[in-house]
């Protein structure tokens, strides 16, 4: 990787910029359009998209479905202390097992092995119980919970959006709707794949009458989108590993479209992702149906064997999903981009304006 920095994908961004709510109607977004092959840049809007597109191509999607996974708790009186102290806020993370969750507790340091958290409900009411098993680095437990009748009906009753931390507000009940794909079915993510907030189903109708085909993928959202880089070099950097599905009817319409020379276009990095970890798996060869995890990282000089367009939305300073649109577009074209969304005053991360690379 020629020995390129974290520090070599940062850039300037004013507070301001920073997207705190979606735009008033889904949709609405601005998009920067960026040749891939020249770095030259238009503004556009996100509804123009149909337009952009060609007959033939094949727009993959991802369709996990973000679940309430913040939650608060309180910790259990025990002989040393008579009753709890603080409130515990708990992020979801990733199902480890049965009736385990692994999961980021704030503040992480009063929280030891063996202690038991309790989840209350509005009314008061005790509703879910956990003791911690593990304990990991920066926050990072084990949790296993107490068996309830139907785990994700308690975190649908409890639970809050899981708003990234640089929305600096608390979720509100608009954010169960908007923070979530028109097209999501899958549960499990701890963010949405963000790219896919803009899309309508007047947009979706639009694709279909223009001749674009789609195809929906599974990646679930874990850590790695909370986790901030803590290395100093591109080659240093290991994510976390992700959960990601591909069902038969996707396999073959990326294979169809693969074998006639048509256009993958990616709705986001979570689909990139997807779509490269199951190439490289293929090796060649034709993709199958899969499930399984994903590590895969995605930084400059890497080889795209199934992807060709992307729509992403701008991600932030030193982050690998920077790393991973670099890789794309090209680093210096990809930052010079950025410069230009900075200075038109484009809104910036989950519910920030986006950006088409084709």
């Amino acid at each position: 990787m020629s020995g390129l920095r974290v520090d070599d994908f940062d850039f300037e961004l004013p507070a301001e910029l920073i997207a705190q709510h979606p735009p008033q109607e889904r949709g609405l977004s601005r998009m920067l359009v960026m040749n891939r092959a020249t770095g030259a840049l238009e503004d556009s809007v996100f509804s123009a998209l149909p337009s952009l597109l060609r007959p033939g191509d094949l727009v993959v999607l991802n369709n996990s479905r973000v679940i309430p996974a913040r939650l608060y708790a309180s910790r259990t009186v025990t002989r040393e202390r008579e009753r709890p102290t603080g409130r515990i806020e708990v992020l979801l993370t990733e199902p480890a097992g049965e009736d385990q969750w692994r999961a980021l507790v704030r503040p992480g340091r009063k929280v030891a092995i063996g202690e038991r958290l309790v989840f209350p409900a509005s009314s008061g009411e005790i509703v879910l119980e956990a003791e911690v098993l593990e304990r990991g680095q920066f926050g990072e437990r084990l949790l296993r919970f107490e068996p309830v009748a139907d785990f994700f009906a308690v975190l649908d009753r409890i639970g809050h959006i899981p708003l990234p931390p640089y929305i600096q507000r608390d979720d509100a009940e608009a954010d169960r709707e908007r923070y979530q794909t028109v097209f999501a079915q899958e549960r499990g993510s701890v963010a949405a794949p963000t790219a896919g907030l803009h899309f309508t189903p007047e947009t979706l109708a639009a694709l279909a009458a223009k001749g674009v085909e789609t195809a929906s993928v599974t990646l679930h959202v874990g850590l790695g989108t909370f986790a901030p880089l803590r290395v100093e070099r591109v080659d240093e950097v290991r994510l976390h590993r992700e959960r990601y599905t591909i069902s038969p009817a996707a396999a073959n319409a990326i294979n169809c479209a693969v074998a006639n020379g048509r256009r993958i276009v990616a709705v986001g990095t979570t689909a990139v992702r997807t779509l490269e970890s199951a190439a490289q798996k293929a090796g060649g060869g034709e993709l199958t149906a899969d499930s399984g995890e994903t590590d895969i990282f995605i930084s400059p000089e890497f080889e795209f064997r199934l992807v060709g367009a992307l729509l992403t939305n701008f991600h932030l300073p030193q982050s690998s999903l920077l790393m991973l649109v670099s890789a794309f577009a090209d680093r210096e074209r990809v930052l010079a981009a950025y410069r230009h969304a900075v200075e038109a005053r484009y809104r910036f991360f989950s519910y920030g304006d986006c950006m088409l690379i084709a």
